[in-house]
Protein backbone atom coordinates (compact mmCIF):
# COMPACT_ATOMS: atom_id res chain seq x y z
CA UNK A 1 0.00 0.00 0.00
CA UNK A 2 0.80 3.53 -0.07
CA UNK A 3 4.11 4.69 2.35
CA UNK A 4 2.62 8.28 2.79
CA UNK A 5 1.87 9.68 5.96
CA UNK A 6 -1.25 11.08 4.08
CA UNK A 7 -3.98 8.66 4.59
CA UNK A 8 -6.78 7.79 2.20
CA UNK A 9 -9.32 5.49 1.42
CA UNK A 10 -7.97 2.83 -1.55
CA UNK A 11 -8.93 3.17 -5.22
CA UNK A 12 -10.51 0.64 -7.25
CA UNK A 13 -7.17 -0.41 -9.24
CA UNK A 14 -5.40 -0.99 -5.20
CA UNK A 15 -8.66 -3.25 -4.06
CA UNK A 16 -8.17 -5.41 -7.34
CA UNK A 17 -4.78 -6.08 -6.02
CA UNK A 18 -5.76 -6.68 -2.48
CA UNK A 19 -8.32 -9.37 -3.72
CA UNK A 20 -5.56 -10.96 -5.90
CA UNK A 21 -3.10 -10.84 -2.60
CA UNK A 22 -6.08 -12.00 -0.02
CA UNK A 23 -6.69 -9.65 1.60
CA UNK A 24 -10.41 -9.52 0.44
CA UNK A 25 -11.15 -13.42 0.55
CA UNK A 26 -14.17 -14.75 -1.24
CA UNK A 27 -14.65 -18.40 -1.83
CA UNK A 28 -16.86 -17.47 -4.99
CA UNK A 29 -15.47 -15.40 -7.91
CA UNK A 30 -15.99 -11.74 -7.93
CA UNK A 31 -18.93 -10.48 -9.55
CA UNK A 32 -18.57 -8.05 -13.00
CA UNK A 33 -18.68 -4.29 -11.36
CA UNK A 34 -18.50 -5.95 -8.11
CA UNK A 35 -15.69 -3.15 -7.30
CA UNK A 36 -16.57 0.26 -7.78
CA UNK A 37 -13.94 3.41 -7.76
CA UNK A 38 -14.08 2.99 -3.84
CA UNK A 39 -15.56 0.29 -2.68
CA UNK A 40 -16.61 -3.25 -3.05
CA UNK A 41 -19.73 -4.43 -3.45
CA UNK A 42 -20.71 -7.38 -0.51
CA UNK A 43 -22.43 -9.89 -1.47
CA UNK A 44 -25.02 -11.87 0.88
CA UNK A 45 -24.12 -15.75 1.73
CA UNK A 46 -26.35 -19.06 1.92
CA UNK A 47 -28.24 -18.32 4.77
CA UNK A 48 -30.09 -16.23 6.76
CA UNK A 49 -30.50 -15.87 10.38
CA UNK A 50 -33.76 -14.22 12.02
CA UNK A 51 -32.63 -13.33 15.41
CA UNK A 52 -34.68 -11.72 18.29
CA UNK A 53 -33.14 -8.53 18.24
CA UNK A 54 -30.05 -6.26 16.51
CA UNK A 55 -26.63 -7.07 18.94
CA UNK A 56 -23.02 -5.92 18.51
CA UNK A 57 -20.34 -8.94 20.11
CA UNK A 58 -18.59 -7.28 21.97
CA UNK A 59 -14.32 -7.93 22.89
CA UNK A 60 -15.21 -11.18 24.04
CA UNK A 61 -17.64 -12.48 21.36
CA UNK A 62 -17.86 -13.68 17.86
CA UNK A 63 -21.01 -13.22 15.53
CA UNK A 64 -21.24 -16.79 16.16
CA UNK A 65 -21.36 -17.17 19.99
CA UNK A 66 -24.12 -14.58 19.45
CA UNK A 67 -26.13 -16.50 17.62
CA UNK A 68 -26.70 -19.48 19.40
CA UNK A 69 -29.33 -17.41 22.17
CA UNK A 70 -30.27 -15.23 19.41
CA UNK A 71 -31.29 -17.43 16.27
CA UNK A 72 -35.56 -17.83 16.31
CA UNK A 73 -35.15 -19.54 12.38
CA UNK A 74 -32.56 -20.05 9.69
CA UNK A 75 -33.66 -19.11 6.23
CA UNK A 76 -32.34 -20.72 2.95
CA UNK A 77 -31.40 -18.06 0.23
CA UNK A 78 -30.19 -20.15 -2.37
CA UNK A 79 -33.51 -20.14 -4.40
CA UNK A 80 -34.59 -16.94 -2.81
CA UNK A 81 -36.30 -15.75 0.19
CA UNK A 82 -38.33 -13.09 1.52
CA UNK A 83 -37.32 -10.73 4.21
CA UNK A 84 -40.08 -9.45 6.27
CA UNK A 85 -39.98 -5.45 7.23
CA UNK A 86 -40.24 -5.54 11.01
CA UNK A 87 -38.00 -8.40 11.51
CA UNK A 88 -34.00 -8.24 11.85
CA UNK A 89 -31.58 -11.07 10.02
CA UNK A 90 -28.18 -11.81 10.25
CA UNK A 91 -26.45 -13.06 6.71
CA UNK A 92 -23.02 -14.54 6.54
CA UNK A 93 -21.57 -13.00 3.75
CA UNK A 94 -19.79 -14.42 1.39
CA UNK A 95 -16.66 -12.05 1.34
CA UNK A 96 -14.25 -12.54 4.59
CA UNK A 97 -10.66 -10.24 5.15
CA UNK A 98 -7.14 -10.75 6.13
CA UNK A 99 -6.54 -7.08 7.04
CA UNK A 100 -2.96 -6.11 7.76
CA UNK A 101 -2.34 -3.28 10.91
CA UNK A 102 -2.47 -0.78 8.11
CA UNK A 103 -5.77 -0.90 6.80
CA UNK A 104 -9.42 -0.42 8.54
CA UNK A 105 -12.29 -0.39 6.95
CA UNK A 106 -15.95 0.57 6.76
CA UNK A 107 -19.30 -0.92 5.50
CA UNK A 108 -22.37 0.89 4.26
CA UNK A 109 -25.78 0.43 2.33
CA UNK A 110 -25.95 0.52 -1.24
CA UNK A 111 -27.68 3.74 -2.37
CA UNK A 112 -30.70 1.40 -3.58
CA UNK A 113 -30.97 -0.36 -0.52
CA UNK A 114 -31.00 2.73 1.39
CA UNK A 115 -33.75 4.07 -0.92
CA UNK A 116 -36.03 1.04 0.40
CA UNK A 117 -35.91 1.68 3.59
CA UNK A 118 -33.47 -1.37 4.72
CA UNK A 119 -31.52 -0.70 7.53
CA UNK A 120 -28.62 -2.84 6.78
CA UNK A 121 -25.32 -2.47 8.96
CA UNK A 122 -22.08 -4.23 8.72
CA UNK A 123 -20.80 -6.48 12.06
CA UNK A 124 -17.62 -8.53 13.06
CA UNK A 125 -16.59 -10.95 15.40
CA UNK A 126 -15.44 -9.22 18.19
CA UNK A 127 -17.03 -5.63 16.82
CA UNK A 128 -17.74 -2.93 19.18
CA UNK A 129 -19.08 -0.90 16.69
CA UNK A 130 -21.46 -1.44 13.67
CA UNK A 131 -20.08 -0.82 9.96
CA UNK A 132 -16.53 -0.59 11.41
CA UNK A 133 -13.61 -3.05 11.00
CA UNK A 134 -10.47 -2.73 13.20
CA UNK A 135 -7.06 -2.66 11.56
CA UNK A 136 -6.14 -6.18 11.58
CA UNK A 137 -8.68 -7.78 11.81
CA UNK A 138 -9.02 -11.17 9.95
CA UNK A 139 -12.78 -12.66 10.09
CA UNK A 140 -15.63 -13.06 8.21
CA UNK A 141 -18.10 -10.35 7.47
CA UNK A 142 -22.00 -10.47 8.96
CA UNK A 143 -24.56 -8.17 7.45
CA UNK A 144 -27.74 -6.99 9.96
CA UNK A 145 -30.79 -6.86 7.86
CA UNK A 146 -33.55 -4.77 8.98
CA UNK A 147 -36.22 -4.18 6.58
CA UNK A 148 -38.36 -1.32 7.60
CA UNK A 149 -41.53 -0.21 5.09
CA UNK A 150 -41.27 -2.93 2.45
CA UNK A 151 -40.31 -6.63 2.88
CA UNK A 152 -38.03 -7.30 0.12
CA UNK A 153 -37.00 -10.73 -1.97
CA UNK A 154 -32.87 -11.24 -1.53
CA UNK A 155 -31.18 -14.74 -3.13
CA UNK A 156 -27.23 -15.94 -2.49
CA UNK A 157 -25.35 -12.93 -3.86
CA UNK A 158 -27.39 -10.24 -3.95
CA UNK A 159 -25.82 -6.61 -3.09
CA UNK A 160 -27.20 -4.87 -0.18
CA UNK A 161 -23.93 -3.30 1.20
CA UNK A 162 -20.73 -2.08 0.15
CA UNK A 163 -17.02 -2.05 2.04
CA UNK A 164 -14.48 0.83 1.85
CA UNK A 165 -10.89 0.29 3.10
CA UNK A 166 -8.71 3.36 4.54
CA UNK A 167 -5.06 3.62 4.97
CA UNK A 168 -5.02 6.22 8.35
CA UNK A 169 -7.32 9.14 8.67
CA UNK A 170 -8.83 10.19 5.26
CA UNK A 171 -10.75 13.32 5.96
CA UNK A 172 -10.48 16.55 5.18
CA UNK A 173 -10.05 19.17 7.58
CA UNK A 174 -12.53 22.11 7.85
CA UNK A 175 -9.83 24.19 5.82
CA UNK A 176 -9.09 21.46 3.51
CA UNK A 177 -13.43 21.08 2.45
CA UNK A 178 -13.27 25.43 1.97
CA UNK A 179 -10.30 25.13 -0.21
CA UNK A 180 -11.51 22.38 -2.13
CA UNK A 181 -14.84 24.33 -2.49
CA UNK A 182 -12.69 27.00 -3.99
CA UNK A 183 -11.10 25.02 -6.56
CA UNK A 184 -13.67 22.40 -7.38
CA UNK A 185 -17.06 23.75 -6.13
CA UNK A 186 -18.02 20.91 -4.37
CA UNK A 187 -21.73 22.06 -3.89
CA UNK A 188 -23.42 25.09 -5.65
CA UNK A 189 -24.04 27.54 -3.14
CA UNK A 190 -21.49 29.71 -1.10
CA UNK A 191 -19.65 28.93 1.89
CA UNK A 192 -18.51 31.07 4.57
CA UNK A 193 -15.74 29.25 7.05
CA UNK A 194 -18.61 29.14 9.61
CA UNK A 195 -20.76 26.98 7.37
CA UNK A 196 -18.08 24.27 7.50
CA UNK A 197 -17.93 22.27 10.51
CA UNK A 198 -17.00 18.83 10.25
CA UNK A 199 -18.17 18.42 6.22
CA UNK A 200 -20.16 20.75 3.84
CA UNK A 201 -23.31 21.68 4.55
CA UNK A 202 -26.22 20.21 2.91
CA UNK A 203 -29.89 21.68 2.62
CA UNK A 204 -33.58 20.39 1.51
CA UNK A 205 -35.59 21.28 -1.72
CA UNK A 206 -38.88 22.15 -1.03
CA UNK A 207 -39.89 24.35 -3.74
CA UNK A 208 -41.06 21.88 -5.70
CA UNK A 209 -40.14 20.41 -9.15
CA UNK A 210 -41.47 21.11 -12.35
CA UNK A 211 -45.07 23.07 -12.08
CA UNK A 212 -46.97 20.55 -10.00
CA UNK A 213 -45.26 21.30 -6.72
CA UNK A 214 -43.74 17.79 -6.34
CA UNK A 215 -41.08 18.05 -3.59
CA UNK A 216 -40.73 14.38 -3.00
CA UNK A 217 -42.34 10.56 -1.81
CA UNK A 218 -43.97 9.02 1.03
CA UNK A 219 -43.65 5.16 1.39
CA UNK A 220 -46.81 3.34 1.34
CA UNK A 221 -46.77 1.11 4.47
CA UNK A 222 -48.96 -2.10 2.87
CA UNK A 223 -47.39 -2.64 -0.11
CA UNK A 224 -46.06 -5.72 -1.92
CA UNK A 225 -42.38 -7.36 -1.83
CA UNK A 226 -39.93 -5.04 -3.40
CA UNK A 227 -37.00 -8.11 -5.38
CA UNK A 228 -33.29 -6.59 -4.51
CA UNK A 229 -32.09 -8.09 -8.06
CA UNK A 230 -35.05 -6.83 -10.44
CA UNK A 231 -34.72 -3.31 -11.10
CA UNK A 232 -37.42 -1.28 -13.33
CA UNK A 233 -39.72 -3.64 -12.98
CA UNK A 234 -42.19 -2.15 -9.44
CA UNK A 235 -44.43 0.36 -10.53
CA UNK A 236 -44.37 3.62 -8.47
CA UNK A 237 -48.00 4.16 -7.85
CA UNK A 238 -47.89 0.98 -5.92
CA UNK A 239 -45.31 1.60 -3.45
CA UNK A 240 -45.24 5.41 -3.16
CA UNK A 241 -47.03 8.32 -2.23
CA UNK A 242 -46.21 11.43 -4.39
CA UNK A 243 -45.98 14.43 -2.46
CA UNK A 244 -47.11 18.15 -3.18
CA UNK A 245 -46.72 21.82 -1.39
CA UNK A 246 -47.27 24.44 -2.81
CA UNK A 247 -45.83 26.67 1.05
CA UNK A 248 -42.43 24.89 0.74
CA UNK A 249 -42.97 23.32 4.07
CA UNK A 250 -43.37 19.53 5.20
CA UNK A 251 -44.08 17.84 8.25
CA UNK A 252 -42.21 14.87 8.95
CA UNK A 253 -44.58 12.36 10.67
CA UNK A 254 -42.40 9.79 13.12
CA UNK A 255 -42.74 6.31 11.56
CA UNK A 256 -42.69 7.72 8.11
CA UNK A 257 -40.42 6.89 5.24
CA UNK A 258 -39.78 9.86 3.35
CA UNK A 259 -37.47 10.45 -0.49
CA UNK A 260 -36.66 13.89 -0.64
CA UNK A 261 -33.82 15.47 -2.44
CA UNK A 262 -31.25 18.52 -1.58
CA UNK A 263 -31.45 21.82 -2.72
CA UNK A 264 -27.40 22.10 -4.06
CA UNK A 265 -26.23 19.77 -6.73
CA UNK A 266 -22.92 17.94 -5.26
CA UNK A 267 -19.82 17.09 -6.89
CA UNK A 268 -17.32 14.79 -5.69
CA UNK A 269 -13.52 15.35 -7.51
CA UNK A 270 -12.42 11.67 -8.54
CA UNK A 271 -9.21 12.39 -6.12
CA UNK A 272 -11.75 12.47 -3.25
CA UNK A 273 -15.42 10.62 -1.84
CA UNK A 274 -17.85 11.78 0.26
CA UNK A 275 -20.18 10.55 2.58
CA UNK A 276 -23.68 11.89 4.29
CA UNK A 277 -23.66 12.31 7.89
CA UNK A 278 -26.66 10.19 8.69
CA UNK A 279 -28.00 11.36 12.04
CA UNK A 280 -27.16 15.44 13.50
CA UNK A 281 -28.90 15.89 16.29
CA UNK A 282 -28.02 19.53 15.98
CA UNK A 283 -30.25 20.05 12.88
CA UNK A 284 -33.23 18.13 13.68
CA UNK A 285 -34.49 15.01 15.51
CA UNK A 286 -34.54 12.57 11.75
CA UNK A 287 -32.12 10.53 10.09
CA UNK A 288 -31.24 12.18 6.59
CA UNK A 289 -29.40 9.02 5.11
CA UNK A 290 -29.12 5.86 5.33
CA UNK A 291 -26.79 5.10 2.04
CA UNK A 292 -24.60 8.31 2.69
CA UNK A 293 -21.59 6.93 0.16
CA UNK A 294 -20.58 8.95 -2.88
CA UNK A 295 -17.85 8.23 -5.41
CA UNK A 296 -15.40 9.81 -6.74
CA UNK A 297 -16.82 11.26 -10.13
CA UNK A 298 -20.37 11.71 -8.38
CA UNK A 299 -21.45 15.19 -9.95
CA UNK A 300 -18.28 15.73 -12.36
CA UNK A 301 -19.75 17.54 -15.59
CA UNK A 302 -17.06 15.44 -17.33
CA UNK A 303 -18.88 12.31 -16.27
CA UNK A 304 -22.19 12.95 -17.40
CA UNK A 305 -23.20 14.15 -13.85
CA UNK A 306 -23.77 18.29 -14.08
CA UNK A 307 -26.46 19.44 -11.29
CA UNK A 308 -26.61 15.90 -9.81
CA UNK A 309 -28.51 16.05 -6.63
CA UNK A 310 -27.90 14.03 -3.08
CA UNK A 311 -31.64 12.19 -2.41
CA UNK A 312 -32.55 12.25 1.05
CA UNK A 313 -33.91 9.46 2.84
CA UNK A 314 -35.35 10.96 5.69
CA UNK A 315 -36.87 8.67 8.78
CA UNK A 316 -38.51 11.42 11.96
CA UNK A 317 -38.01 10.23 14.94
CA UNK A 318 -40.08 10.41 18.55
CA UNK A 319 -42.23 14.20 17.30
CA UNK A 320 -43.41 15.43 14.58
CA UNK A 321 -40.73 17.92 12.81
CA UNK A 322 -41.40 20.69 10.09
CA UNK A 323 -38.81 21.28 7.24
CA UNK A 324 -38.78 24.29 5.34
CA UNK A 325 -37.15 25.04 1.90
CA UNK A 326 -33.56 25.24 1.82
CA UNK A 327 -33.35 23.86 5.56
CA UNK A 328 -29.81 22.20 6.25
CA UNK A 329 -30.31 18.70 7.07
CA UNK A 330 -26.88 17.24 7.13
CA UNK A 331 -22.86 17.15 5.96
CA UNK A 332 -21.13 15.84 3.39
CA UNK A 333 -17.48 14.84 4.68
CA UNK A 334 -15.12 14.44 1.96
CA UNK A 335 -12.08 12.50 2.19
CA UNK A 336 -9.01 11.73 0.38
CA UNK A 337 -7.80 8.53 -2.15
CA UNK A 338 -4.80 7.18 -1.63
CA UNK A 339 -4.94 7.92 -5.59
CA UNK A 340 -7.23 8.58 -8.24
CA UNK A 341 -9.39 5.34 -9.55
CA UNK A 342 -8.88 4.06 -12.66
CA UNK A 343 -12.29 4.52 -13.39
CA UNK A 344 -14.43 6.68 -11.37
CA UNK A 345 -18.60 7.07 -11.18
CA UNK A 346 -20.48 7.54 -14.69
CA UNK A 347 -16.99 6.23 -16.41
CA UNK A 348 -18.13 2.98 -18.39
CA UNK A 349 -19.54 1.70 -14.99
CA UNK A 350 -23.34 0.84 -14.77
CA UNK A 351 -23.77 4.33 -12.78
CA UNK A 352 -28.10 4.56 -11.98
CA UNK A 353 -27.71 7.92 -10.28
CA UNK A 354 -25.40 10.15 -12.21
CA UNK A 355 -26.98 13.36 -12.71
CA UNK A 356 -29.87 12.56 -11.25
CA UNK A 357 -32.72 14.81 -9.31
CA UNK A 358 -35.59 13.69 -6.91
CA UNK A 359 -35.30 10.08 -8.05
CA UNK A 360 -36.74 6.74 -6.76
CA UNK A 361 -34.25 3.51 -6.19
CA UNK A 362 -33.74 1.46 -9.58
CA UNK A 363 -36.59 -0.84 -8.86
CA UNK A 364 -39.16 1.25 -9.79
CA UNK A 365 -41.07 2.53 -12.73
CA UNK A 366 -43.71 5.23 -13.28
CA UNK A 367 -45.95 2.35 -15.41
CA UNK A 368 -45.60 -0.83 -17.30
Amino acid sequence: MNNSKIGGAVPSQQLERLVALGVIKTDVPLDTNQIQPASIDLRLGRKAYRVRSSFLPGRDRTVSDCLRSQIMHEVDLQSGAVLEKSCVYIVPLLESLALPQDLSAAGNPKSSTGRLDVFTRLITDHGVEFEQVAPGYKGPLYAEIAPLTFSVLVRTGSRLSQLRLRQGDSNLTDQEHLDLQADARLVDRDLRASDVKGGVPISVDLSGQNDNHLIGYRAKRHSGVVDMDRPGVHAVADYWEPLYSKDKQLILDPGEFYILVSKEAVHVPSHCAAEMVAYDTLVGEFRVHYAGFFDPGFGAPEEGGLNSKAVLEVRSFDVPFLLEDGQNVGRLVYERMLETPASVYGQNLSSNYQSQGLKLSKHFVEQF
